[in-house]
């Protein structure tokens, strides 16, 4: 029992060590806004798709979503996975990417706000913005200590888990503080490659543990469940036993990253036109694997319904329960793979808050006159201050006596949110999803079909729908902005450059 301790503290230690080390080897290029924020624009492909997939899948995925999809809707949970790699990542960095660097460069934006506020013409916009982002990270960033304290004490029983938090919570400070947004990309890329290599391992070792993939899948269509349906093998079946519910996960995982700040901030610091290219082929690369093997390896939970009394427990304990009869080793990367992830995120979330609220609230509004030097100290204490509230808010509603809802209610909460706001035809769309998202979390639970209310995850995925028709009906309705001025706002995208014959056959 002492060596397996040892195994796992000893990988741990090791993880940390590499952490803290990049963060002060980045600190020499983290003196400006620009360089603390996005790595002065100069980030590559590697850095950047590893950091736009290591802030997409996080333990909310790996633990909260794989766990409870899987449950509900078995192998068939595989499509979200799919639906991140293709709409998530592959159509995001194709229709954003390019796009997202010449604009937000043209104008001088280091984040999402600022980006309104100058696309617009509108500084009541930024405001609006900064405050949603605020508001609505902070059920993400409980999640994320949510789904990790479920890991934790699996694998450290009678150790406290907030030690845990604290400690994971000082070390991203440590990191971040330290060496900015390039500290946090390197990290990232191994984090990343933790995550790749950590989970083709746990899925093979999980599969191996019920006799191999047939067994495995034959075993599973012999689950019934009568209160879903009665349909044999339906746990197995190509759609599930719940296809329309199943579309909106799809649709609220995968179409949310196209409006989350902390996703969308990731194109305006790569470096040039071949890192957008090869990024774009990375991180859909990444996301298939990562997504792709959570919900695939989630679709088989239902086998280890002897190990987890899902009413009692929820579905945030079904993952740890697959992987506690695993070994020492195993179970050690399990935790590193999962604190990878949440790590990540954690940096990626704290780091937009604090810039946001630092670049696009109180510089200009708070205090008039602020250097270079007083937004990037003024950004790090608000590290602080962002790391400190997440990690008091994740020890309280671990500490309740009525916890929050499950991992994935709180994710759909903060995406519908942020996602469905961050839209053309701001306004409307602002309005639209918070009042919506919220209502929702009040108790406004209106049936979308016979049997189902909508939840968190429905108005969250109906949120980002609705920018779609919002956007052109109230352009439509409302006044054209002068031409003048949007032709000054585009004309980054009319620069000629000089091509190959391979680019362009010319005339």
């Amino acid at each position: 029992m002492k060596f397996e301790l040892l195994v796992k503290l000893s990988l741990l230690a090791a993880y940390f060590a590499a952490l803290i080390w990049i963060g002060f080897k980045c600190r020499r290029g983290a003196g400006s806004v620009d360089g603390f924020v996005l790595g002065g624009r100069s980030v590559g492909a590697w850095l950047t798709a590893f950091a736009y997939g290591t802030s997409y899948f996080s333990a909310v995925v790996f633990v909260g979503y794989a766990g409870q999809f899987g449950w509900k809707y078995g192998i068939s949970s595989t499509w979200v996975g799919i639906g991140n790699a293709l709409v998530g990542s592959l159509l995001a960095w194709i229709i954003l990417g390019r796009r997202t660097r010449l604009l937000t460069q043209h104008l001088d934006s280091a984040t999402m706000p600022d980006f309104f506020a100058k696309r617009f013409d509108s500084s009541s916009l930024k405001l609006a913005a900064s405050a949603i982002i605020f508001v609505f990270l902070i059920p993400y960033t409980a999640s994320l200590y949510n789904g990790l304290s479920r890991l934790f004490s699996m694998a450290f029983p009678g150790f406290s888990y907030s030690a845990c938090i604290v400690v994971m919570a000082v070390l991203t400070a440590i990191y971040v503080i330290a060496g900015g947004y390039l500290a946090t990309a390197i990290n990232d890329f191994i984090q990343g490659l933790i995550m790749l290599g950590g989970l083709v391992a746990l899925i093979a070792a999980v599969l191996s543990s019920k006799g191999g993939f047939a067994a495995a899948l034959d075993g599973l269509a012999r689950v019934t469940d009568h209160s879903v349906t009665t349909t044999p093998g339906i746990f197995t079946s190509f759609f599930g036993p719940d296809p329309l519910s199943l579309l909106f996960v799809v649709i609220l995982t995968s179409l949310g990253t196209w409006g989350l700040p902390q996703m969308v901030q990731k194109f305006y610091a790569i470096k040039n036109e071949d890192a957008i290219r090869k990024g774009t082929v990375i991180s859909t690369l990444f996301a298939f694997v990562v997504a792709g093997g959570c919900y695939f390896l989630g679709g088989f939970g239902r086998l280890f319904g002897d190990k987890v009394d899902v009413a009692k427990e929820g579905f945030d304990a079904i993952i740890p329960a697959m992987l506690s009869g695993l070994g020492p080793g195993l179970i050690a990367l399990t935790v590193i793979l999962v604190l990878s992830a949440s790590m990540s995120t954690l940096s990626s979330l704290v780091m937009t808050s604090s810039s946001t609220l630092t670049i696009d609230f109180i510089r200009g509004t708070i205090v008039k006159d602020m250097t270079q030097k007083k937004q990037v100290l003024c950004i790090r204490m608000l590290l602080v201050v962002f790391i400190a509230v997440s990690a008091a808010l994740a020890l309280v509603q671990y500490n309740s006596k009525n916890p929050i809802a499950f991992i994935a209610q709180m994710m759909g909460i903060s995406w519908g949110a942020m996602a469905g706001s961050f839209k053309a035809a701001c306004w409307a769309c602002f309005v639209f999803a918070v009042v919506l998202t919220t209502a929702n979390v009040f108790g406004w639970k209106p049936e979308l079909w016979p049997g189902t209310k909508m939840n968190p995850i429905h108005s969250g995925a109906i949120a980002m729908l609705a920018g779609f028709v919002i956007v052109p009906v109230v352009s439509w309705l409302t006044k054209a902005p002068d031409r003048r001025f949007t032709d000054a706002l585009f004309a980054c995208y009319e620069r000629p450059r000089q091509v190959t014959a391979k680019t362009d056959l010319g005339e």
